[in-house]
């Protein structure tokens, strides 16, 4: 039996010039290695998905009502919407949680108009009319999560804490790369005053009394344009008080010449708004 060969010449070629294909292959390497350098590429790309999320708030209502009054309603409408994938929906005490997934061929502010359109529809229709605030439609935007975590601690209080992290917030602000800076952890300043009901009628004086006093004291005002010396001039009537004494010592009222002063009435407490969020670190503040 003859033996039969058979060639396959770019293998025969590619065997006859090796050195040819050496230096090609190295050709291709570093081109490649070039190609791969000059990609663009993004530490945090943006992330875009066709998902919406309705969240609505209805105090005193049981996850059942909340399912009839509130979830279903939002879902019939948010059916007859083109280009919905799936609706998930979750019902609690008091919240309703619905969020749409759309095909990915849709865009999400497209989708987000869409969503809103129909959330009034169904608004207009279906939810009831006591419900303290209109549901909420927003999109999932990975661009404003967080990238990094500041933590700032130290044997201080938290108010001293408070002056070190608005200086950092500010410089971290300052460049041109950061959207949003959010602090968590901080107390907030807040003036209190306590009024004693007592003496406020026995002086025949209310609560809005003092709230008009306060707030007029407390504004500034622009008060028009006037020519001094050939040039036009802004004036301004500036009345801030710039300390808690001030306030102590604001007049309420006058009524048979004797001041009346807001401490005779009250205690002004200078303090700090309740903590509604903590941050801890190696169990400090």
């Amino acid at each position: 039996m003859k033996d039969i060969f058979k060639e396959f010449k770019p293998s025969t070629w590619a065997i006859n010039n090796r050195t040819s294909i050496y230096v090609f292959t190295l050709i291709i390497t570093l081109w490649g290695m070039m190609s791969y350098d000059n990609l663009p590429k993004e530490s945090f790309p943006e992330i875009v998905l066709p998902m919406i999320i309705v969240s609505t708030v209805y105090p005193g209502t049981a996850p059942e009502n909340m399912e009839n009054l509130v979830t279903k309603p939002i879902e019939k409408q948010m059916k007859s919407i083109a280009g919905v994938k799936k609706i998930t929906s979750n019902s609690y005490q008091d919240y309703s949680n619905v969020i749409i997934e759309f095909n990915t061929n849709v865009k999400p502010e497209i989708a987000k108009q869409k969503v809103k359109d129909q959330v009034d529809k169904a608004k207009a229709q279906d939810l009831p009319r006591d419900m303290p605030a209109a549901p909420n439609v927003m999109d999932i935007n990975f661009s404003e999560l967080p990238i990094m975590f500041v933590n700032v601690s130290g044997d201080f209080d938290l108010n001293k804490l408070k002056n070190y992290a608005d200086k950092i917030k500010d410089r971290i602000e300052g460049m041109k790369e950061i959207t949003r800076v959010d602090m968590i952890g901080a107390l907030d300043r807040e003036i209190q005053v306590n009024v004693d009901m007592y003496k406020a009628q026995a002086a025949q004086i209310s609560i809005g009394d003092i709230e008009r006093s306060i707030g007029y004291e407390n504004m500034t005002i622009s008060g028009g344009i006037v020519k001094m010396e050939g040039m036009e001039r802004t004036i301004n009537v500036k009345k801030e008080l710039k300390s808690v004494d001030e306030l102590r010592n604001l007049i309420i009222k006058s009524p048979n010449g004797a001041p009346i002063y807001l401490k005779d009435l009250a205690d002004v407490v200078d303090t700090f708004e309740k903590q509604k969020s903590y941050a801890r670190l190696g169990g400090k503040n």
